[in-house]
Order: structure tokens, then C-alpha cells, then sequence
């Protein structure tokens, strides 16, 4: 079997995690250049944001980078759902004088779709990852096309052989403790759900394809770890998210470098899907999983002028302060370096 760097054509068997709304092409091309694997996150970019981003990175790194999408099916709207929702949010809205009413319903993430993969062949990127599954058939095979080799993410093993089985190159191994959305597709079953060191010597042993640790991993320490236990390489998150080169706000980086960090769960109040994050005043007074939320992404309409008027007034009470559970390797530092850090890990 081919070694990590060989399959994706990196110097480091290391991925930066793609990671929306903290991140963009800057964080990329330090991190290619530095030579792991730059991932930038695209289910929140229009094709217009998404092509200067593309062009960002190509003027900056001459190194492989990833692209990163969402799978999931969009549902159907729920008029009820919503009502339910904006309901069990009604007295927030009059604390901060919002009008429920004057609140538009809508998805916040779009899955990957066959005008993004046009966009896509323009500039050919050398890999492909997806979260909640693979695209249909005809689309990854549009991908592959070009010559991308293809990542996802599993959150079990059945999940992972099914990644195999349908085109996967390389399956990411989610552990439990991993920050922002759990990439589960084939079941909601949360207790299904294992810890990153359970998950994935499981994975090792069940798969042909090589296996990528991401979870709760933040210092060369972790990615030793990690390597111990057979994975082909690692993924990491939440120690880029103080880099100079993210665009994490002023409120989410003072949660990330306090107390608050070490308490983190799993809520669908923000999107609608099951992400980590740091616990806040939201999370502790509707309970981090909510029953009233709409089906992922719908839920992020009605809770967005929330965190608007929350984060005016200085306050991430109603902000998804995205975490994994091992804040400890954050740092202000630059992505470079945060990478060169980690790869101490590799020898």
C-alpha cells in the first residue's frame, strides 16, 4: 500500500482540517507550503467565493491542497419543525428585541453539486474530501477525472468500509473528540460514536485503504500517538484555529485560550447536525441536544440574529464556538510553524 505522502503527494502524512467560518485560501497555502495538506472548506462558499479562493491558493502554493464538501441531502422544509423551533426560541428573541417575523427561513450549507464540480475542473485540485458520505456516482467520477484522489470521513466502521467500497482513497477516522460537525452518514445513533484512539486501530484492522486520525489531536505527542497505533497519518483542527493566518473571531479565540475550552459537547443548536463545541449559555439552558432544532442545516436561520445581536453586545452566548475536546495545542503562532510542530510527531 502506497504511504500517505505518496498517495497525496505531501512532504507530511499531516492534513489541516478543513474548518468553515475560522479559515480560508491564507491558512491553505501556509500549510501547503509547510508541506502537509492545506484543506480549504467550501460548503458555505458561493461559486463566486469559492473560485477566488481557488485562485488565492493557486498563486500561493505550487503544492497539493484539498478541497473540502458537504454530502448531506438537503430536507425537506417543515413549516411546523420551524415554528416549533423559532418557539423554543421566542424568549430570546424578546430579550434582544428581535421580530421572529422579519427572520427569513433558509439552509446556511449547500452539498456538493454538479456546478461546483464544474467550478472545480477549472483549477483541478489535487484532492477531494467530503463529509456525510460521497457525492452520487456520476459527480465523484467527475472528480476523479482530473486525476483528485478522494477523502471522507468515518465515524465507524461500517461507515468507513462503505467509504471503501464506494471510491474512498484514504478514509479520515473521526473520533469522538474531534471539533465541529461529526461526519456520521449512515446512522444518527450517537451512541455509536467512538474515541479517536477506539476508533481507529479498528479501522486499520478493517480496511485496505489507508486510515487518517482526526480527534483530539494537538501536539506532536497526539500525532505519535496516533502513528502508533497504524494510522497512515493525521488530521488536525482545532490547534490552527489561534494561527495568524485564521479568521477566528475576537469571542471564539478568547473562549479557545480560557477556562471555558475544557467543557465542550456535541449540540445541533446552530445548524441542525450534531458539531463540538465549546458549552455556552445556549447549550446550557435549551440542552446541547435539542429536539425543537430543524433538520441539518435549517436550523441556522432562526438562531443566526441571535448570535448577531449576542456578538454585537460582545458575547458568544449564541455562537457555535466550534472546539475539539483538546484545545491545548492552540497557539498564536504561524500556521507554519503550527505545522513543523506537529510533525516533530513523525519521527
Amino acid at each position: 500500500m502506497a504511504t500517505l505522502q505518496q498517495l497525496l503527494g505531501t512532504e507530511l502524512p499531516l492534513i489541516q482540517a478543513p474548518m468553515a467560518g475560522v479559515q480560508g485560501s491564507a491558512m491553505v497555502v501556509a500549510v501547503s507550503n509547510a508541506g502537509a495538506l492545506g484543506s480549504l472548506p467550501c460548503a458555505m462558499l458561493s461559486p463566486e467565493m469559492l473560485r477566488n479562493e481557488l485562485a488565492a491558493i493557486r498563486a500561493g502554493t505550487g503544492k497539493p491542497y484539498n478541497v473540502n464538501f458537504f454530502c448531506h441531502t438537503p430536507p425537506a422544509a417543515s413549516p411546523e419543525r420551524e415554528a416549533t423551533w423559532r418557539s423554543a426560541l421566542a424568549p430570546y428573541y424578546a430579550e434582544f428585541g428581535i421580530d421572529a417575523a422579519s427572520i427569513p427561513a433558509g439552509p446556511g450549507r449547500n452539498p456538493f453539486s454538479a456546478d461546483m464540480a464544474d467550478l472545480l475542473a477549472e483549477f483541478r485540485p489535487p484532492v477531494v474530501s467530503f463529509h456525510f458520505g460521497l457525492p452520487p456516482e456520476a459527480l465523484l467520477a467527475q472528480v476523479r477525472g482530473w486525476g483528485a484522489r478522494v477523502l471522507a470521513s468515518a465515524t465507524t466502521v461500517q461507515e468507513a468500509l462503505w467509504l471503501e467500497a464506494h471510491g474512498a482513497d484514504a478514509v479520515i477516522a473521526q473520533g469522538l473528540e474531534a471539533g465541529g460537525h461529526r461526519g456520521h452518514f449512515l446512522s444518527h445513533d450517537l451512541t455509536k460514536q467512538l474515541g479517536t484512539f477506539a476508533l481507529l486501530p479498528q479501522l486499520v484492522r478493517a480496511l485496505k485503504v489507508p486510515v487518517i486520525a482526526a480527534g483530539g489531536i494537538a501536539d506532536a505527542d497526539g500525532v505519535a500517538a496516533a502513528m502508533a497505533l497504524g494510522a497512515a497519518g493525521v488530521q488536525v483542527g482545532t490547534a490552527y484555529m489561534l494561527a495568524n493566518e485564521a479568521t477566528t473571531s475576537a469571542l471564539h479565540r478568547a473562549a479557545l485560550q480560557s477556562e471555558a475550552a475544557r467543557h465542550t459537547a456535541l449540540t445541533n443548536l446552530f445548524t441542525g447536525r450534531p458539531a463540538r463545541g465549546i458549552v455556552n449559555r445556549v447549550m446550557r439552558e435549551l440542552g446541547p441536544i435539542g429536539a425543537a432544532a430543524p433538520e441539518f442545516p435549517l436550523a441556522t436561520s432562526a438562531i443566526a440574529p441571535l448570535r448577531a445581536k449576542a456578538e454585537a453586545q460582545g458575547s458568544g452566548d449564541f455562537s457555535p464556538l466550534w472546539s475539539g475536546q483538546n484545545a491545548t495545542g492552540c497557539r498564536e503562532a504561524s500556521s507554519a510553524d503550527i505545522t513543523r510542530a506537529l510533525a516533530q510527531g513523525f519521527r
